[in-house]
């Protein structure tokens, strides 16, 4: 992924020296796990501990001649450590340490996206906290259509993201999965408990079952898991973005002291941030679906999938790390106008209020079919001639014989849409 989107954290996780680092992990872990059996003298575990280092430069420099990762590690460490090298790798083949490794790295980036979970939800609690009781219209196909308050809009954010905080934990569960079973899966070289030791030592489940290489399902389930969080920011963005349009401006995203939103025009106040969230996302869904192809492979392991993740891995963590990080930048800093709010619920000449008088008419003993003409026909009514929707109801005689002026009005109270949000933050924890 490129610099500019890549935080230094998750960044040092996918660099060369971490990869191959991870690797010799892999490989020291295993000659301990030897060692404890024998197999490997204890004079010699304690030279390839003091010796053993990533040297990337040598590795990419023997890779070159040789063509292979992990013959170019080898050779490396077989330079650095002597005689000492023939301890190195016992029964392997490279995925095992390649997949071993690579748990760990995901293992690590996840951590990283949970915090970043972590804080966005803890943003938007904040925010529905803040605006709880403030008033907004709720649009449905972008037509007002109901009064609700922003609260709720980023109570159901928060509930969301406690979905994607859990989506996270089981994707870091499934994925974090090491195997040493060799080259076809069976352990011809390898004793099971060598694996079992190794994995526990590196904070690692073993694979119950595998081929050469750990499933791809499993990655497959975690990069989905990435795309659906990436998909709830993009949600989060777009909401964002439609709030801030100029005829609507009830919410922002933060606009900082010298900043500038437009090479030619100065006015302009754009919401590029929440933009390039939605934009990123689609970038992290398409390597969903990379990942979903890259379960099914020949036999017991071919090595297409390989280069597919040495691309959508990386990617698709730095990435939803720097949207997360991004998310809650504008969640924590959101210039939110609970005036502009109550100026837009007006503007459609009190038609928000339209089911309010629907049920109360037919409470009041009209049939249904009945008083849903009379309020649709004086709501277009409204619209059309830009007509105080309660004066034109006031004015037929069907609904002045059976409401009486103040029961009438009182169908027009933005309060009444309030009565139940307290137990809505209660049942979803934010009260």
């Amino acid at each position: 992924m490129i610099e500019r989107y890549t935080r230094p954290a998750m960044g040092r996780i996918w660099g060369e020296e971490a990869k191959y680092t991870a690797w010799l992990r892999v490989e020291l872990a295993v000659c301990e796990a030897y060692a404890r059996r024998g197999r490997v003298p204890a004079d010699a575990l304690r030279r390839i501990r003091q010796k053993s280092r990533v040297d990337v430069g040598r590795i990419l420099e023997i890779q070159n001649r040789v063509k292979h990762e992990m013959i170019a590690l080898l050779t490396s460490l077989e330079e650095q450590l002597g005689d000492d090298s023939r301890f190195v790798h016992i029964g392997l083949t490279s995925n095992d340490v390649w997949d071993t490794a690579l748990a760990v790295q995901l293992r690590n980036a996840a951590d990283l996206l949970l915090a970043g979970q972590e804080r966005l939800r803890a943003a938007l609690g904040d925010l529905a906290r803040r605006h709880k009781d403030t008033l907004i219209v709720g649009r449905t196909h972008g037509v007002h259509a109901e009064p609700t308050t922003f609260g709720l809009k980023a109570a159901v954010w928060y509930v969301e993201a406690g979905r994607n905080l859990e989506r996270l934990r089981r994707a870091r569960e499934v994925v974090a999965v090491g195997k040493l079973s060799g080259a076809v899966g069976n352990f011809a070289h390898v004793d099971p408990d060598i694996e079992d030791e190794v994995c526990r030592e590196l904070g690692l489940q073993p694979a119950p079952v595998s081929t050469q290489v750990v499933q791809r399902d499993r990655h497959a389930e975690f990069c989905t898991t990435l795309a659906i969080a990436a998909a709830s920011l993009e949600k989060i963005a777009l909401e964002v973005r439609g709030l801030q349009r100029t005829e609507v401006l009830e919410a922002q995203e933060p606009f900082a002291e010298g900043q500038k939103g437009s090479s030619a025009m100065p006015h302009k106040r754009n919401p590029e941030l929440s933009e390039r969230i939605c934009g990123l996302a689609r970038v992290i869904r398409s390597n969903a679906q990379a990942a979903l192809e890259n379960v099914a492979l020949w036999h017991e392991r071919d090595i297409s999938h390989s280069s597919v993740e040495r691309v959508i891995l990386p990617d698709s963590t730095i990435l939803l790390d720097y949207l997360l990080d991004l998310t809650a930048f504008i969640v924590e800093g959101l210039d939110v106008d609970p005036g502009r709010m109550a100026e837009n619920l007006d503007k459609s000449y009190g038609l928000v209020y339209s089911q309010r008088v629907l049920l109360k008419l037919t409470d009041a003993g009209l049939a249904r079919q009945v008083a849903y003409e009379i309020v649709q026909r004086n709501a277009m009514r409204a619209w059309r001639e830009r007509r105080s929707f309660l004066e034109l109801l006031a004015a037929e005689p069907e609904v002045s014989e059976r409401l009486t002026a103040d029961e009438l009005k009182a169908c027009f109270d933005p309060a009444w849409y309030l009565r139940h949000v307290d137990a809505i933050f209660k049942r979803v924890g934010l009260l």
